[in-house]
């Protein structure tokens, strides 16, 4: 049961509370989104290294480790080649649409000042709808992506709770972030600051998901749990070295996402010998 309540605060407060952050300060600090990006990735990447796969070495051999590592990585690769299909998608039937009004907009006489205002509230209606299906869009991708990060807290919880604890920890720093990459397009793409948080919060209820995936994998033999633990792990670190770091890095624009990755890293080793 705790392991539950651990993936709710993982996912669902981790989200949240990144929505509520950006409902409170308007559009989200870059230079702040990085230090969380890097932070998180930071102590992922020491869970991952000196936790998850001494575990799955522990419990099966080097072999099925880098299988399941490799397999949790190829998992969120192909995750994010639909998501990936799906934007691409998206913004060509947006540009398309951009270029047929532009066309149009040729074609017709010079309009008076009215019409000209009543074009600038459209193309302006048309900017809110694309930022609006970006978020729906971004939360599509992070609620698929939630789910190896349930499913590392599952495997590790049932077996570990400190080591679920300290995951939970982890991903729910990761996810705040990703509530205020949500939750952003949504309120500019005209939805209530009420709506978007909810909507935001869906994203993270996939988080338990995964961890009752992981629960129920975790459970069977020391084989299945050294599998989910080396997926688990693969598909964290796959997440930090693709995404996380690089967006942080980008984002940060000086020397700052690696102190804090590193800090990261830290607080990490700290928390496995202090829980472990």
């Amino acid at each position: 049961m705790n392991i539950i309540i651990y993936s709710l605060i993982a996912g669902v407060a981790g989200m949240g509370l990144g929505s509520f952050i950006t409902t409170i300060i308007g559009n989200r600090s870059d230079k702040m989104t990085s230090i969380f990006l890097a932070f998180s990735g930071g102590v992922m990447i020491s869970l991952g290294f000196m936790e998850l796969i001494p575990e799955a070495i522990e419990k099966s051999n080097v072999g099925i480790m880098l299988i399941g590592l490799f397999a949790g990585a190829a998992l969120v690769y192909v995750l994010h080649e639909i998501v990936d299909k799906v934007t691409h998608a998206n913004k060509s039937k947006s540009h398309d649409s951009h270029k047929h009004t532009h066309s149009h907009s040729h074609e017709s006489h010079e309009p008076h000042d009215e019409f000209g205002e009543l074009a600038s509230s459209v193309r302006a209606a048309d900017g809110n709808s694309r930022m609006l299906r970006s978020g729906l869009i971004m939360l599509f991708a992070i609620g698929l992506h939630n789910i190896p990060e349930g499913l590392a807290l599952g495997a590790a919880g049932i077996i570990n709770p400190q080591l679920g604890l300290a995951l939970a920890v982890a991903i729910g720093l990761h996810n705040i972030p990703a509530g205020m990459a949500i939750t952003t397009p949504l309120l500019i793409g005209g939805l209530s600051k009420y709506k978007a948080i909810g909507i935001t919060l869906l994203a993270g209820s996939t988080t338990v998901l995964g961890t009752v995936a992981g629960v129920l994998v975790g459970g069977i033999s020391d084989v299945a749990v050294a599998i989910s633990f080396a997926v688990a792990a693969g598909a964290l670190l796959y997440v930090v070295i693709s995404e996380t770091l690089p967006q942080a890095i980008s984002m940060g624009k000086s020397n700052v996402a690696a102190i804090f990755t590193f800090i990261g890293i830290a607080v990490g080793v700290l928390s496995i010998q202090l829980l472990g």
